[in-house]
């Protein structure tokens, strides 16, 4: 499969405020509490928020305690519920947990150091960004990361936890050319009126995340497109751990197992093989094999070894993708300890995964986003050619009588995390959908 010439490509992201996302933070604040004090414990714990109401259930075998209501309601706190108004509170909720220990038959397999159950899991990279990430989920995470930040900075007062947004991107040839449309949902008080919000959070967040040379006159921004978003969060809607898959991988860019990382520790392949998928991709990409690559891994319960084992580059391959399989089996240890290991698994590093994706972040703690093995997988295929360095390749040239923009310098732009306001697009440079 090749790229498509031309099309257009949509993703989402939400704070940390959105219901599903309170149930991942609590999920996988639990999880690094129990690996603080033991790094051998076993989780698989799930959340469920609604209004009032949090519940707690899974399978945890561990030798240490934990005080799980107490852990549940700091997070729901550093999160920002802290006001009885949104109908979710930290303190007032009602908290139940309903803990067992892990599967004896499970553990058969997994104490033998195989997976923890059967399954696929994907990893995908490719070189339209510094971090190797879809540019639509890359912008949608930072619109909405950008959104918590004058929520938790207090530039505007009447701002509330919950929030979404969204971006599509159009491509030629494989390429960024040009954002389509933005939306942004900003959850808020009762007080202010929606023309001035959308003018905030125009001139706040939306201005300062997008790259300049990627909007035009026909770019479409849409900022609470109902009007009003008064109610929101567990009080709108019931949260559950899982539910965003999408957003915490690649945007639907690539495909996806089906498994949710949340509140499962590494012996879990769900979580630990698909960040080991994308540690492969990232290192195919990084290594100038290929601009775009989607690995995918599968397990059986109780086996150390994966099943299979495929790349796939799209056409963009400088070597075969079989080749590119050997060099994988060659660098790469796939069983589920050698994961571990290789990652550094068994540390509390997780609850900050769990809000705005758990990809295309160099921060510390997120080792599968390391280069560390790019000249092994070059010397395994025996390729000389240049590295990518993310964005590069990428530059589109004009097509379809469009009007050409500086995608390169725009996408290296957009690859990096704001510091502050940053300067706003040109107002007038296109006409805002209300």
């Amino acid at each position: 499969m090749t790229a498509k010439a031309h099309h257009r490509l949509t993703s989402e992201s939400v704070t940390e405020g959105h219901p599903d996302k309170i149930a991942d933070q609590v999920s996988d604040a639990i999880l690094d509490a129990i690996l603080r004090e033991d790094p051998q414990g076993r989780v698989a714990c799930e959340t469920l928020v609604t209004t009032g109401l949090t519940v707690v259930a899974g399978e945890i075998t561990t030798s240490c305690y934990v005080e799980i209501p107490k852990i549940i309601r700091q997070t729901i706190r550093a999160i920002g519920y802290d006001d009885p108004d949104f109908g979710y509170h930290w303190e007032n909720c009602g908290v139940v947990t309903a803990i067992q220990e892990q599967s004896p038959d499970i553990a058969l397999g997994v104490d033998t150091g195989g997976a923890g159950d059967q399954g696929m899991m994907f990893g995908y990279a490719t070189n339209e960004s510094r971090e190797y990430m879809p540019l639509p989920i890359l912008l949608a995470h930072k619109l909405a990361r950008r959104l918590a930040e004058v929520r938790k900075q207090r530039l505007v007062p009447y701002l509330r936890p919950d929030g979404k947004s969204q971006v599509t991107v159009e491509y030629d040839d494989g390429r960024p050319v040009r954002i389509e449309a933005v939306v942004l949902g900003a959850h808020h008080g009762p007080k202010v009126t929606t023309a001035k919000l959308r003018a905030d959070l125009e001139a706040l967040v939306v201005d300062p995340i997008l790259p300049k040379a990627m909007v035009d006159q026909r770019t479409k921004v849409f900022i609470n497109a109902t009007g009003r978003f008064e109610v929101g969060g567990p009080m709108a809607d019931t949260g559950v751990t899982g539910r965003k898959i999408i957003v915490d991988t690649y945007g639907g860019a690539s495909r996806h197992g089906g498994g949710s990382f949340s509140g499962k520790d590494p012996t879990k392949v769900d979580r630990s093989a698909s960040y080991a998928a994308r540690w492969i991709a990232k290192t195919l990409v990084a290594a100038g094999l290929a601009d775009r690559c989607e690995v995918q891994l599968a397990y059986v319960i109780g086996v150390r070894d994966p099943v299979s084992i495929m790349a796939t580059t799209f056409g963009t391959g400088k070597v075969s993708d079989d080749a590119i399989v050997k060099a994988i089996r060659t660098v790469f240890d796939l069983t589920p300890a050698g994961i571990i290991r290789d990652l550094k698994l068994r540390r509390p590093i997780y609850q900050q995964t769990a809000a705005y994706g758990h990809f295309g972040r160099n921060e510390p703690g997120f080792t599968w986003e390391e280069l560390d093995r790019v000249e092994a997988v070059r010397r395994a295929v025996g390729w000389s050619g240049r590295g990518s360095n993310g964005a590069r390749p990428m530059a589109p040239r004009p097509s379809r009588g469009r009007v050409p923009h500086a995608a390169r310098t725009a996408v290296a732009a957009a690859s990096r995390w704001p510091a502050g306001r940053g300067a706003a697009s040109p107002r007038g440079s296109r006409r805002p959908a209300r």
